[in-house]
């Protein structure tokens, strides 16, 4: 036993995690799929039968990155591309997507936390650092994702994504999502479909098995 803070969570596959010192070996990649499409964005809020999940948001992100590189004739390697997939991993184990005005008010503790879980994913899956250019790109990338889903997931209107979110970047009318996956444009999948196609991106660009690593609740954290 140890006085060490602890705060356990159960995973789809049985393991557990210890959101305060996380394991890079405490999930599998169906564990972070799931988490990620029961996670949703804009507080659960949506137009649509389903809220708009973390995964779903992660893939429209990711697709905007390598439709731009492929434009420009640089296509993204599997690593920068996993970066932008797994942008926001932790927010699936962390069980909420916190919007960064919150974060501020939430203040170091939560910042602490939030790292920490960043760290574990990112040394499970060999993340390469942002440079400045990149970061830019991505930043970009994700403040576009953000404008349209606020019009278009979620209800606000043009201008109250530029007056009362503060977002200055354009919404798209075209959603990138359709041209790969089909259905209706900017539409929020079920969060076992949203789970699937996360997990087809990831293992795509991320091959390695998972499953033999994963330790269950008595070992991980020791």
């Amino acid at each position: 036993m140890t006085d060490r803070p602890r705060a356990w969570i159960r995973l789809p596959s049985g393991a557990a995690l210890d959101l305060i010192n996380p394991s890079p070996e405490a999930w599998t990649d169906r564990d972070l799929a799931l988490r990620l499409a029961r996670t949703y964005r804009w507080g659960g809020e949506s137009v649509w039968p389903w809220p708009l999940s973390v995964a779903q948001h992660s893939l429209l992100v990711l697709a905007l990155r390598e439709h731009w590189a492929q434009t420009e004739g640089e296509p993204l390697s599997n690593e920068a591309a996993l970066a932008e997939l797994l942008h926001d991993a932790e927010e699936g184990f962390l069980g909420f997507d916190c919007i960064s005005p919150l974060k501020r008010v939430l203040g170091e503790p939560f910042r602490i936390v939030a790292d920490r879980l960043m760290q574990a994913i990112a040394l499970r899956y060999q993340l390469p650092d942002w440079t400045a250019a990149s970061h830019a790109r991505h930043k970009q990338a994700d403040s576009i994702a953000a404008a349209s889903e606020a019009v278009h997931c979620t209800g606000w209107s043009v201008g109250e994504v530029r007056n009362v979110l503060g977002i200055d970047h354009p919404v798209l009318e075209i959603d990138p999502l359709q041209a790969i996956y089909g259905g209706q444009a900017w539409e929020p999948w079920p969060s076992d479909v949203a789970a699937e196609r996360f997990l087809q991106a990831l293992r795509a660009r991320w091959p390695a098995p998972d499953e033999t690593g994963v330790r269950d609740a008595a070992s991980v954290g020791r």
